[in-house]
């Protein structure tokens, strides 16, 4: 998924795409320890995609507070 596409969900979207991704990364990990993965680069994406998310979340939370405080 896009940073753009990021964008265009909503909060609540953008967090549960995060707990999404968190789940993805243990998953992924799990596979790794019982030998089912071999291409172990999955691990840097999910990891990007999350900090993506995450900071997608941050920018629209700062919106938000700042129409607030206005």
């Amino acid at each position: 998924m896009s940073v753009n596409d990021l964008r265009e969900l909503s909060v609540q979207e953008l967090q549960n795409k995060i707990v999404d991704l968190k789940k993805e990364l243990m998953e992924s990990r799990f596979a790794l320890a019982t030998s089912q993965i071999e291409d172990t680069s999955i691990f840097k994406k999910i990891k990007k995609e999350i900090a993506q998310a995450n900071t997608v979340l941050t920018e629209k939370l700062n919106k938000l507070n700042k129409e607030v405080v206005e």
